[in-house]
């Protein structure tokens, strides 16, 4: 199993942004990230060297929201998509992107729902809930 350190993934795409910036050869995920970076350029200059960014916390009581865990969960609702993972998220995200006319405002809307199933799992100490992530998606495919 893949579990890489936080640093590990700030490393990922902070090398992903130079080597795009740079428009060097991009392995499959780098491509990925390449192209939820270029979506959000208010995050850029946490890429940038001398940043510090590997040290730095982003924290909500400082009203910083953390760009590499914004952009990993990008990441990982790309890959469930992908391969439909867990069952029915990819069409319970199709909806949500139908309805607001954009794959990546409905990315930022299941981020909600990401969160809320790792947070829980993270409370309870079992396995995140699919099924319960999922049925949350689907909730939120159906908001006016």
């Amino acid at each position: 199993m893949f579990n890489p350190s936080r640093d590990d993934v700030r490393r990922f795409f902070i090398e992903t942004f130079k080597k795009r910036r740079e428009h060097a050869v991009l392995a499959p995920l780098e491509t990925m990230a390449a192209d939820w970076l270029v979506l959000h350029p208010e995050y850029f200059s946490c890429f940038e060297p001398g940043d510090d960014a590997l040290a730095k916390d982003f924290t909500p009581e400082a009203g910083a929201a953390n760009p590499f865990l914004h952009l990993a969960m990008h990441l990982s609702i790309t890959e469930q998509i992908s391969i439909d993972q867990p069952a029915g998220i990819r069409a319970a995200v199709d909806a949500i992107a139908a309805r607001l006319g954009s794959l990546h405002d409905a990315h930022h809307a299941v981020m909600e729902c990401l969160g809320e199933m790792l947070w829980q799992a993270q409370r309870s100490g079992r396995a995140p809930d699919g099924a319960a992530y999922v049925a949350c998606v689907e909730r939120g495919a159906g908001r006016k």
